[in-house]
């Protein structure tokens, strides 16, 4: 354990998935208070589904009185689908950017009171697929590009503030996550698959969670503060190509 986000308090959305709940334990390994929150009945913290405007008004007045402020925002909610744009049904592109997008638009939206008490840093979690995109990955490539560029407005927005709050966006390739398994599950052959996208990364393998919960705990960190508006791809060389 050290220092670096020494009484930090950072709320984390998507808490129960395998990046939150990584991330959550890296905050507390490193000194800070990690406010965890996900859908009801996932043993988070806070019962939140992010895609609803007033559940994120209700936590944040629950937060308030505890804590008074907030030092960082983890917006790691996120599911995806596989389908080109002819196969994607709108009903599961619209669920794609209601989490994706609608929940991380919410999030920085509602903590920003919070965080503006003493300046701090926004970390939204989009991925690869917002900056490259695939042929059958359209409804996730326009949430983790919207996902982007919001994160990079809401930048220029709180170094306007005073103190200032920071934002930047995590881009991942594939991560050994539940979410990558349940998209695996979608396909006909999950080995066939997996093994694809293994070779399609030149490092060979996929991210360690942990890899990426690094990262995060630097962005949230002061460390980084002379860092916003920026993405940073953690995708082992796959946007290199």
């Amino acid at each position: 354990m050290t220092d670096r986000l020494k009484d930090k308090i950072v709320f984390i959305t998507g808490a129960a998935g395998t990046i939150g709940k990584t991330v959550a334990q890296a905050i507390a390994r490193e000194g800070g208070v990690a406010i965890g929150s996900d859908l009801k009945g996932r043993g988070a913290d806070f019962d939140l589904d992010v895609t609803q405007e007033a559940e994120w008004q209700r936590v944040m007045k629950e937060i308030e009185p505890r804590h008074g402020r907030l030092d960082g925002l983890v917006n790691s909610a996120g599911i995806g689908t596989l389908g080109t744009v002819e196969e994607t049904d709108f009903a599961d592109y619209r669920r794609v950017m209601a989490v994706n997008v609608d929940g991380t638009f919410l999030g920085c939206k509602y903590a920003m009171p919070l965080l503006r008490r003493r300046g701090g840093s926004i970390v939204n979690l989009s991925s690869i697929s917002g900056i490259v995109a695939g042929h059958n990955l359209a409804a996730y490539n326009a949430s983790k590009g919207a996902v982007r560029l919001l994160s990079k407005s809401v930048a220029l927005y709180g170094a306007r503030l005073q103190p200032q709050v920071r934002s930047n966006s995590v881009h991942p390739s594939f991560v050994e996550s539940d979410m990558v398994d349940t998209m695996l599950r979608s396909v006909p052959d999950a080995g066939k698959a997996r093994e694809k996208m293994t070779r399609d990364i030149p490092l060979g393998r996929f991210a360690d969670p942990k890899e990426i919960a690094a990262l995060i705990v630097y962005l949230l960190s002061d460390e980084s503060g002379f860092t916003t508006g920026a993405e940073f791809p953690v995708d082992g060389g796959l946007s290199a190509r």
